[in-house]
């Protein structure tokens, strides 16, 4: 059988299995020859060629014969990822479709998500709001001795996450293939937890979940509010860090920060390295585009850029670059297809859905509800004469969030709180000024309430 027919019976099988278990066990399988009734394929791992055959066996069967090939049993012979394929005589032993369950061993596996090989390390740009988790990303991706476990990543949309947990995954896979690792989405996680109750093999689910060498669970924040999954993950990773086992962890939010998330499970996660992906700088969505440019050379060879396009785009689209890296693409395409120079007068036309998206106005009232809910105090008492110190830090960082999130002017913003002066406006600004230098907490608050205002 060749490869072409081998893809039409995957995806006869797709519609079969479904799109999450088509991803995580039948699109790795590579089929190796059709002999004497016996469709052998090459698997990760024995672990990974009892679990296709006691779940899809059948079903491949099935297939196979629709399609032309006269196949009675499965084989599925061990072959370590990146590493030539052995013959039967002289790899590890095959496994069959009757064949009693086996344990893993350790030989490359990454599944759950399909990785993007575009997201390398070497495509990052790097600055200032993302380089502490860069290096932390790069520091696991080297492998040898575990430094911080688990190292937790967070940021908002568009910042960075899921490029370096896939970088991580596709660096190990290129420094030692022989590590199993394992990168899927919480959601995932949660979804083969179910299916694993549901057909009782939560003996196949924790053998899968505890015999990797590298765990990586993108969005976690999506377990929060499920208990039975929680507790199922909090397990499997008390396992994994019993046993030395490396665990990378991406969420939208800091550990403390995710409601419904048990505070065990918190814990754990705070108890490694956590690191933010702060929103871009303009130096850094500049250097992004840059790099994009490069990039596009050799799709778009046709395609001028003038200068200052690009300083543009980096100055009005500033709070994802998903949509930055978008505009810029969407840019190349239309100049590429009209035969015409990017300019800015073309950016302008082409990109104005975006430019307007972007250039999204946010309101003193807005900042004002959002400072009382994060305190947890009412907006009434917020803006109203009192100056306790319960009140008045909060009014403090509202003042200074309007000062630099609005155009409005310092007499404006007075009136806004209660009718106060500019001069305490600005007494207000300046205290919060000095204090995001000194004090952590009050920096953090600043950060977090400013992506929460640009989301």
């Amino acid at each position: 059988m060749n490869g072409d027919s081998w893809g039409q019976v995957k995806e006869g099988l797709k519609a079969y299995v479904g799109a999450s278990n088509y991803t995580s066990w039948i699109e790795p399988l590579a089929i190796s020859s059709v002999e004497g009734g016996v469709a052998l394929f090459e698997v990760p791992s024995p672990f990974f060629g009892n679990y296709v055959s006691q779940n899809f066996g059948d079903q491949i069967i099935y297939h196979l014969n629709k399609s032309g090939a006269l196949v009675e049993r499965l084989r599925f012979l061990t072959t370590p990822a990146n590493r030539p394929v052995k013959t039967p005589a002289t790899s590890k032993p095959a496994v069959e479709t009757a064949a009693p369950a086996a344990k893993s061993d350790n030989s490359g596996l990454v599944s759950g998500g399909q990785l993007d090989a575009r997201f390398t390390f070497d495509s990052f740009v790097v600055g200032k709001p993302n380089e502490l988790a860069h290096a932390a990303a790069r520091r696991v991706a080297e492998g040898g001795a575990v430094t911080f476990n688990p190292l937790f990543m967070y940021g908002g949309v568009g910042l960075g996450k899921t490029h370096l947990m896939h970088a991580i995954a596709n660096e190990l896979r290129l420094r030692q293939p022989e590590l199993n690792v394992l990168y899927l989405s919480a959601e995932q996680f949660m979804y083969r937890f179910i299916t694993a109750l549901r057909e009782r093999k939560m003996i196949d689910f924790k053998q899968l979940f505890r015999s990797v060498d590298v765990l990586m669970v993108d969005d976690v924040q999506f377990i929060a509010g499920k208990d039975s999954t929680q507790e199922e993950f909090f397990h499997t990773f008390n396992a994994l860090v019993d046993a030395g086992k490396q665990i990378i962890i991406s969420a939208d939010r800091a550990p403390g920060e995710i409601k419904d998330l048990e505070d065990r499970i918190k814990s754990r996660l705070q108890c490694g390295l956590v690191v933010d992906l702060h929103p871009t700088d303009y130096e850094l969505r500049l250097g992004i585009l840059q790099s994009k440019v490069l990039q596009f050379a050799a799709t778009y060879p046709e395609v001028q850029i003038q200068g200052g396009v690009l300083e543009f785009l980096a100055h009005r689209i500033s709070t994802n670059v998903r949509v930055l890296e978008g505009a810029l693409t969407r840019l190349y395409a239309f100049a590429s297809l009209v035969g015409r120079e990017v300019s800015l007068e073309l950016a302008q036309d082409c990109l104005s859905d975006i430019l307007r998206a972007s250039d999204r106005k946010i309101t003193v009232e807005e900042i004002q509800r959002k400072v009382s809910d994060h305190y947890n105090i009412r907006l009434s008492d917020m803006i109203g004469p009192k100056r306790v110190r319960n009140f008045a830090r909060p009014r403090q960082v509202a003042m200074w969030l309007c000062k630099q999130m609005t155009n409005r002017s310092l007499p404006e913003i007075g009136r806004r709180f209660g009718g106060r002066d500019h001069t305490t406006v600005m007494h207000g600004v300046r205290k919060i000024e000095e204090l995001k230098t000194t004090d952590s907490q009050i920096a953090d608050d600043l950060e977090m309430l400013r992506r929460a205002l640009e989301a």
